[in-house]
This record gives structure tokens, C-alpha cells and sequence, in this order.
């Protein structure tokens, strides 16, 4: 855990704790429709949450309540130390958003959009040029530092918006998705311009659908289904949970998907995960069993197996196993929200 200080406010009196993220029993109801229910998180300063589930699991609107853009229907929150209802202007001022909506505007450069924010922040003219010079460096963007936005790819904006998030040099920062559409390279640059960030003191809440980048980045995961919270601990902890080694097994058609997961369930300690699109069987094997037992068993189905691999078990194993589903993004919470703004 860092113990590095955030910086100093001069209302840090008027807070009941600093730097970091806490919920108490935080819901959000849509009519008869729990989104989030009985979340209860304790985020110290300077350490990465990782926040994951399926498409309508609860993390957008876990956002946008800690954000102040939706108020909670039951519990409490606070961020940086304030009252995300009580105290939702302070919040704002300590806080850093990357949505997944361009934040950035596509008829201004680079260099503009990140001074006006700053500007819109308190800094001076000059300061905030200072900032935004810093941080398009970082971001390997002074190359397009005065083109229009509008002429940026989807990796260059999507940088530009964190840039755009760190402007006010935030305690508190939320990402959404944030390395959607980067390359390689560019995540890799990301995730270590945020490991710096997070050295110094800042708290980040992470939501994405690279279950790599939370084993990479996250100190802490909570992970959602339906609006609740069905495992909650260190990347480590929760892979130890679900047992040892996997094996993926691919064969050759959609059709002998079913067959094969009936002849390698004797080799697997729980139910099988079936992936027919791809044609992979998934088989959380118990100890002893080896790679050859498998094939062979296969083969005297007569199985074509095209592949068989044994590897570690990994996030993704983690949350297909809790949920039942792949990991992707909550884009279609926005139904959630749109029904919010209307009442």
C-alpha cells in the first residue's frame, strides 16, 4: 500500500478521509430494476481498483454515482473524503473521469482542448500550457499537438481523453475502458504512465474488458453480476479460488463441442466451459491429470482435438467461472441512463 499524501486542499478539514474510495450498502433502482445493490467498497489512496462485469452488471452505474451524475437510490459514498451527494461539488473538484464518451472537442487542437480544461480548472494561462505541454508528452502526442482533433485516430483521442482527465491533477481518477482501441505499445506506455500516477499518491477505479490489464494493474477487483458483488479480492486471491491449471482444448467443428466436453469432464474437477464460436473446450483439471490422458481419451471418441494446451489459470478463467460470461464492456447501460434522465 502507498502512504504517499495527496495533495493539500484548503477544505481537506471538512473530509471524512483522503485520497481514497469508500460505499456503504450503494444501490441504484430503475423502477422495479436493481443496477447496483449493496456495494460496499474501502479503495486506500494510491491503489488501483479493478472493477469488472458483463454488460448491465452494475459498473457504469457504480461510475456514475461515485462521479456524481446519478444519485444513489440506497447507501453511501464518498470519494476523496466528500459525500457524493452531500458534498457532489467537492467531489468534483477532486476528481479525474476517462469515459468512454470523447470528452474532447474534434474542432479544437490537441493543445487548445487540454488548456481550456485546465483553465476550467483554476489554472493560470500559463500554468495551464505548462500542464498541457506535460502531458502530451507523456502521452506521445506533440506530434499532433496542433492538428484538429477530428483528424485523430481512435488511439490518439482515446489518449487525449485521459489527458484531457489528468488536467486538474485529480486524487481520485476514473477510467472507463481506457486502453480500448490503443495498440500494444500504447497500452504498455499507458499502464506505466499510470503505475507513475499511482506511486504519487492518486486512487484509480478501473473498469475494462482486458482481464490483463486488471491482473497487471489492479492492487484490489471487485467483480459484478446483476447489480451485486459475487467475488472481491487481489487478482492472486481470486485466481487461487477457482483451483489449478486449465486446459484448451480446440477441435475441429461447432458440432463436436458438446462431444468433447462430455469426454474430458472426468478430467476436470468442475463443469467444463464451452466457447462453440471459437470451438474450445476449457477444462479446469484436476491434479494429477496429464496433457497426453486428454488427448487420448479424445481420440478414442474419434475427436479431432487440433489443439491442446495446458496453461495457468487466469482472470478470464476467474470470471467466466462467477459469471458465466465473457467479460466486455457496459455500453448497454446507456439504456439505463437514458431511462434516468428522463425521470
Amino acid at each position: 500500500m502507498h502512504t504517499t499524501s495527496a495533495p493539500p486542499h484548503a477544505d481537506d478539514a471538512a473530509r471524512s478521509s483522503v485520497g481514497g474510495v469508500t460505499t456503504t450498502g450503494l444501490g441504484k433502482r430503475f423502477g422495479e430494476l436493481w443496477a447496483l445493490r449493496d456495494l460496499n467498497l474501502a479503495v486506500p489512496q494510491g491503489t488501483v481498483l479493478g472493477l469488472l462485469g458483463h454488460n448491465g452488471a452494475g459498473k457504469t452505474t457504480a461510475i456514475r454515482i461515485l462521479t456524481t451524475l446519478s444519485q444513489p437510490t440506497e447507501g453511501t459514498g464518498t470519494v476523496a473524503g466528500f459525500d457524493v451527494v452531500r458534498d457532489a461539488a467537492a467531489v468534483r473538484e477532486h476528481i479525474g473521469v476517462a469515459s468512454q464518451q470523447a470528452t474532447v472537442d474534434g474542432l479544437m487542437s490537441a493543445q487548445l482542448n487540454l488548456t481550456t480544461i485546465g483553465r476550467l480548472h483554476g489554472l493560470s494561462k500559463s500554468a495551464a500550457t505548462r500542464r498541457a505541454d506535460d502531458l502530451l508528452v507523456q502521452l506521445d502526442l506533440t506530434d499532433f499537438a496542433t492538428a484538429l482533433v477530428r483528424t485523430y485516430s481512435g488511439g490518439m483521442r482515446r489518449r487525449l481523453d485521459l489527458a484531457a482527465s489528468l488536467m486538474g491533477t485529480p486524487e481520485v481518477l476514473f477510467l472507463d475502458e481506457p486502453t480500448t482501441g490503443l495498440d500494444p505499445l500504447s497500452r504498455t506506455h499507458l499502464w506505466d504512465m499510470l503505475s507513475e500516477l499511482v506511486r504519487g499518491g492518486t486512487t484509480v477505479i478501473l473498469t475494462t474488458q482486458y482481464l490483463e490489464e486488471a491482473d497487471r494493474m489492479a492492487d484490489d477487483i471487485v467483480v459484478l453480476d446483476h447489480g451485486r458483488t459475487v467475488a472481491h479480492g487481489t487478482p492472486q486471491d481470486l485466481k487461487s479460488r477457482i483451483g489449478d491449471d486449465r486446459l484448451d482444448v480446440k477441435v475441429a467443428s461447432a458440432d463436436d463441442v458438446a462431444r468433447a466436453a462430455n469426454v474430458v469432464a472426468p478430467f476436470a474437477d468442475r463443469a467444463p466451459a464451452l466457447d462453440p464460436e471459437r470451438h474450445v473446450i476449457t477444462v479446469p483439471i484436476k491434479p494429477g491429470v496429464r496433457v497426453v490422458q486428454v488427448v487420448r481419451a479424445l481420440d478414442d471418441a474419434g475427436i479431432d482435438a487440433i489443439d491442446v494446451t495446458r496453461r495457468e489459470v487466469t482472470l478470464d478463467d476467474v470470471f467466466v467461472t462467477l459469471t458465466g460470461a465473457k467479460p466486455v464492456d457496459d455500453a448497454d447501460e446507456a439504456g439505463r441512463q437514458g431511462q434516468e434522465r428522463k425521470s
